[in-house]
């Protein structure tokens, strides 16, 4: 599912909201958020938080609470989904998002439950580190955020509990951001003409060429 997200964009800002979700299950059409959290960044440095606990409405599978050590206990007087996503959409306001692995988990939660409760879709550009992490750290096997933070050095104490994977997550776009102005200052960024994606480079049939990072919602092509 990809309905109206923001682009995809693949740059080092000092002004943005990082975020996490714990949910019940990897299928937003059936699964639940269970967790939200988020931190804001300005000038680089964090300057606000939002963490609330989400009562989805039914029982946690053993296999989430394993996870991320929520139980139906620790939900059962937390807010529904509707109060938490609309406090959640005012915290981050129209904020580029910053998160590991959003472009195909976390956005298409928030994107389904926005699109179900309020009929309307959540249009912010944003960050996916994971993508990040790729392009910047091509000697990893492996590119979880705990991989990621590995690292950098950075603490995983507290992983897949939604801000403390926000905390760890805004450490690790402040390292991968370093490296990618670093990587463009011999490989500048391309954006796609069609939709202002970043365009990066791929192999086809005929050899190489720059295709749209947003690809496949955006086609864009161009020559190398």
């Amino acid at each position: 599912m990809t309905g109206n997200k923001g682009k995809r964009l693949n740059k080092y800002i000092g002004d943005y909201v990082v975020f996490d979700l714990e949910t019940t299950g990897v299928r937003p059409d059936v699964d639940e958020i269970i967790e939200i959290s988020a931190i804001k960044v300005r000038e680089h440095k964090a300057v606000d938080e939002f963490s609330t606990l989400v009562n989805p409405g039914m029982h946690i599978p053993a296999a989430a609470s394993r996870v991320n050590h929520i139980t139906d206990d620790m939900v059962e007087s937390a807010p529904e989904l509707a109060q938490a996503l609309e406090g959640f959409l005012r915290f981050a306001g129209d904020d580029i998002l910053v998160g590991h692995n959003i472009h195909s988990f976390d956005l298409n939660f928030i994107y389904h439950g926005t699109m179900r409760i309020f009929h309307t879709a959540i249009e912010n550009d944003y960050i996916d580190t994971l993508y990040m992490a790729r392009q910047c750290l091509p000697e990893l096997s492996h590119y979880k955020l705990s991989d990621v933070a590995a690292y950098f050095h950075i603490s995983t104490k507290g992983a897949h509990r939604a801000l403390n994977d926000c905390v760890m997550n805004q450490k690790c776009y402040e390292g991968l951001g370093k490296i990618l102005c670093q990587r463009r200052k011999t490989d500048p960024e391309i954006t796609c003409p069609k939709c202002g994606a970043e365009m990066v480079k791929r192999s086809g049939k005929y050899g190489e060429f720059y295709g749209c990072s947003d690809f496949p919602r955006c086609r864009g092509t161009r020559k190398i």
